[in-house]
């Protein structure tokens, strides 16, 4: 193995593991809250993700407090992915979550200008950004969005369809590829539904079932922490240049 391949086995074998995913993934959980709660400073105001109001108001529902829920499901979740990973730990190495950062910005890039220009040449349209809101408050949105929607739809969703495949007797390629598909559609279709629901277009639609595709591939083959910070990145960059 050449020196380049022994430097990136060990990046790549050991960010994909579940310490690396919930490490990285709390910084975006800290900026969106700080950040939605800076740029909304009336809290009746508060615009969120779909995917943060579900979650919470489900458990608004049964008293619970949100902000102190946010984090007592973070400990909790930080505590599973230490016990599941405690015979066989990971080095945590700083400069690694860098590397993520920059792996997932180049991914980010990369899937704007695949996806953009297969939408021009196919639609002659752009992906859509967020409108109505402030540049901070978009910014903090598109944060939050790499975090809450890779959560439902890439961790619960495709996993919950690899394992509903699984169990069908699919072979790991064919319940991989078919979690992927089915919920890149599921992804892309929620977007059109409820009272807050866009307009339905042909073109939106292709964009966000081309990168809930994207995303799901990342999810399956990175790990969620790239995924969610990829989303993420990918949301800024909209914002910036539009």
């Amino acid at each position: 193995m050449s020196a380049l391949g022994r430097a990136l086995n060990p990046y790549f074998s050991q960010t994909s593991s579940l310490t690396y995913s919930y490490l990285i993934a709390l910084p975006l959980l800290i900026m969106y809250e700080v950040f939605i709660l800076i740029s909304q400073p009336e809290a009746g105001g508060f615009v969120r993700l779909s995917t943060d109001i579900w979650i919470k108001w489900i458990f608004a529902g049964l008293g619970f407090d949100t902000l102190k829920f946010t984090v007592a499901l973070a400990l909790i979740l930080g505590l599973i992915v230490f016990f599941k990973e405690r015979e066989n730990p990971v080095k945590i190495r700083g400069r690694f979550f860098l590397y993520m950062i920059l792996e997932s910005t180049l991914y980010a890039i990369v899937i704007a200008m695949l996806i953009s220009g297969f939408l021009g040449l196919i639609f002659n349209a752009d992906a859509e950004g967020i409108t109505g809101l402030t540049k901070f408050q978009q910014l903090a949105l598109s944060i939050g969005a790499g975090l809450y929607e890779e959560l439902i739809f890439r961790v619960l969703l495709v996993n919950g369809l690899i394992i509903i495949f699984g169990w069908m007797s699919f072979s790991k390629g064919w319940k991989h590829a078919g979690a992927m598909i089915l919920a890149a559609l599921i992804f892309s279709a929620v977007h059109y539904f409820g009272s807050y629901g866009d307009q339905f277009t042909l073109s939106s639609f292709m964009f966000r079932f081309l990168f809930g595709l994207a995303l799901n591939g990342l999810l399956i083959f990175r790990g969620f922490g790239i995924a969610a910070w990829t989303h993420s990145m990918y949301d800024v960059i909209v914002v910036i240049v539009t």
